[in-house]
């Protein structure tokens, strides 16, 4: 099967509308991502085929749980995910991806320009530095720990925000341990086309948020 079959059934399975011109920019952000990866190791994976499943259609399969997000922040995104593909399949979403790590923000901006994604903007800089109360949702497919990801996260989030936390096994431990003053809104198991493995979106409400 090739990456053009693979992502097209992908997408009709997880009920997405992405159009032929949306798909050849997603494929093209894959062959970018492989190209670079060779000098910048932006991904563990190497073959074409899982670039679709682990990382495309990974990041597409939480369109649904962001339909009303106008202003969304990608924080510790590396190669772009999954900020690069949602900026492509929604360009009303404003999308800005920061990154600690110089060579992959520049990656990033590259991926911008040769996509055409003016939708979506790479900030070089800490999580932390950046200014608060500006995005509607937060998202992370990168932290390790739920805990790390909200306390850095937090700030940055408008009045009635939500964190998003992209995970692989329920983190019952992890969830455990979350700060005061944040509760688990909803958990939604994921089905990645293509891909045979465990995936969980936490969407995670400061208390008091509509």
């Amino acid at each position: 099967m090739t990456e053009q079959v693979a992502l097209a059934q992908g997408v009709e399975a997880l009920g997405l509308d992405l159009g032929p011109a949306a798909q050849a920019r997603l494929l093209a952000y894959a062959r970018l991502l492989l190209k670079w990866n060779r000098v910048y190791n932006l991904t563990a994976i190497r073959n074409p085929s899982e670039v679709v499943s682990h990382h495309l259609l990974d990041s597409l399969s939480v369109l649904p749980w962001i339909d009303s997000v106008v202003r969304l922040a990608d924080v510790g995104s590396g190669g772009g995910l999954p900020g690069i593909p949602l900026a492509i399949a929604r360009p009303d979403l404003q999308v800005v991806s920061v990154e600690a790590v110089g060579k992959k923000a520049s990656f990033q901006q590259q991926a911008r320009i040769e996509l055409g994604l003016d939708n979506f903007q790479p900030v070089h800089g800490r999580i932390e530095d950046q200014p608060g109360g500006e995005f509607d949702a937060v998202i992370s497919r990168a932290f390790a720990d739920v805990g790390d990801f909200v306390r850095l996260s937090l700030p940055m989030l408008a009045p009635g925000g939500r964190l998003l936390a992209m995970k692989g096994a329920f983190p019952d431990e992890e969830l455990a341990s979350l700060p005061g003053g944040l509760r688990v809104e909803r958990s939604v198991e994921l089905t990645v086309p293509f891909l045979d493995a465990r995936r969980h979106l936490i969407i995670l409400k400061p208390d008091g948020a509509a």
